[in-house]
């Protein structure tokens, strides 16, 4: 197996960078908790009660300027007597009477201004904090849109990251084959131009502009086809059709994920594929794989000798002239009751074609299912069930319209309900047509013949 390069780089910094993104979101989270909520808003102060202001100081003065008036005559000596022993204690009370004036006239200029001061800072104090806490709000929404703009940067990151691992990976499987043909030009030339595995004797092995273009091949099989974890499970559900078979046979078995599915079953089972990197994978994993060609190796075996056959993704590879001949070989070498599995992809599916289909220049000719069905039955195989695989997402395909109770009035119900039921009928029969299964599998089965 290729390993890919600088991956305990590449894992670090994802790692790194999912520890910055949690670091980010606890903080982003404490701040939005402490956002601040406007309180309860005192009113302005009642004003300041000056109803008893001017009355009090009309009548703090208790005797008038000089005393109260006296009598003339000997009354006016005895009045002048009695003035001067009470007049200290009138002078003290005009005095306190003069200073409680003094300081409620000078509080109530103080309560005056404090009053419209607290009364025209209250709006604006209320204003202002009102105002902090919408900064506040839109601060969390703005450091909100920060993360959705790094994951955007980030995936951009990592597109360019897995281009470059993408193109390393190339090269490297260059570097490798190229050793590989050097190597292989460096050492005495073989009898026989038969590479051969021990279980597969006689696979007939590709020139050489073929091998040196193999990794490419294989390269565009783990970009577009998916990984093999991927193809692991799409393969799983053909691994019971083999129960209790033996003799298997895996034609274009690529990088060994249904030879390994049943190996795991007990299914003992070879691969046979044209590009030589994919048999080098599948022998790195202690598969039996070969290099040659299918139709070769099938007239080089005996007659019913395979206990099964798959082929996956093979066949729209093939000319139809070969195509017809590799399936009559395969009914004779299938021992009677043996089931031939082969999947392509689904010409009628607009999406397969267009998505699938034409993205691989080796591939040579769209098989429709009711074609492979008859070309199966005219070989020999009896009874032939086609299975349709990889429905198109519901969300994906064209979707019907189901028009809102508003739109329909009494004098348009008719008319209107009937161009729905017309425009949802177009659409089910595209969506039959042009978005259904992107793949299919014709499972054979070669019936009870005699040997």
């Amino acid at each position: 197996m290729v390993t890919e390069p600088n991956q305990p780089l590449v894992t670090r910094l994802i790692a790194e960078r999912a520890e910055a993104h949690r670091k980010y979101n606890e903080a982003l989270t404490a701040l939005d908790r402490a956002i601040q909520s406007s309180p309860e808003w005192p009113s302005s102060p009642e004003p300041y009660d000056e109803q008893k202001l001017p009355a009090i100081n009309d009548a703090w003065t208790i005797v008038p300027q000089g005393g109260p008036a006296r009598p003339a005559g000997w009354r006016r000596h005895i009045a002048n007597a009695a003035w001067q022993l009470v007049a200290p204690v009138f002078d003290r009370q005009m005095a306190f009477n003069a200073a409680v004036v003094e300081h409620l006239n000078r509080n109530a200029r103080s309560h005056r201004d404090a009053n419209q001061a607290i009364a025209a800072a209250l709006p604006a104090l209320r204003e202002g904090f009102e105002g902090l806490v919408r900064f506040e709000s839109l601060l969390i929404q703005f450091l909100q849109q920060i993360t959705p703009l790094a994951d955007a940067r980030a995936r951009e990151m990592q597109d360019a990251i897995d281009e470059l691992r993408h193109v390393a990976d190339v090269a490297q499987r260059a570097a490798v084959m190229a050793k590989r043909e050097v190597e292989r030009v460096a050492m005495p030339a073989p009898r026989s131009n038969v590479e051969s595995a021990p279980a597969i004797s006689s696979a007939v092995v590709s020139g050489g502009a073929e091998r040196t273009d193999a990794f490419k091949y294989l390269g565009f099989e783990d970009r577009f086809r998916g990984s093999e974890q991927e193809i692991r499970a799409r393969l799983f559900d053909y691994v019971p059709y083999f129960a209790g078979a033996a003799d298997v046979l895996d034609v274009g078995c690529g990088r060994g994920e249904f030879l390994d599915l049943l190996k795991g079953a007990g299914v003992t089972a070879r691969g046979l594929d044209l590009n030589p990197e994919m048999v080098e994978v599948c022998r790195g994993r202690g598969l039996d794989a070969a290099v040659g060609d299918a139709l070769g190796l099938l007239k080089s075996l005996p007659d019913e000798s395979l206990g099964g056959l798959i082929t996956v993704q093979v066949i729209e590879h093939l000319d139809p002239a070969y195509l017809s001949e590799f399936l009559q070989v395969a009914y004779y070498k299938l021992r009677p009751g043996s089931r031939m599995v082969l999947e392509t992809i689904n010409p009628a599916c607009w999406v397969a074609f267009f998505e699938s289909y034409i993205r691989d220049l080796t591939h040579v000719r769209p098989i429709h299912p009711e074609t492979l069905q008859y070309m199966l039955h005219a070989s020999g195989f009896s009874p032939v069930e086609i299975v349709y695989r990889a429905p198109i997402a519901e969300d994906a395909r064209l979707q019907r319209v189901t028009p809102r109770p508003e739109h329909f009035q009494d004098a348009v119900v008719d008319p209107l309900t009937e161009l729905v039921s017309a425009f949802n009928r177009n659409m089910d029969r595209l969506n039959g047509r042009l978005f259904t299964f992107q793949d299919y599998a014709a499972v054979a089965r070669t019936g009870g013949r005699s040997a």
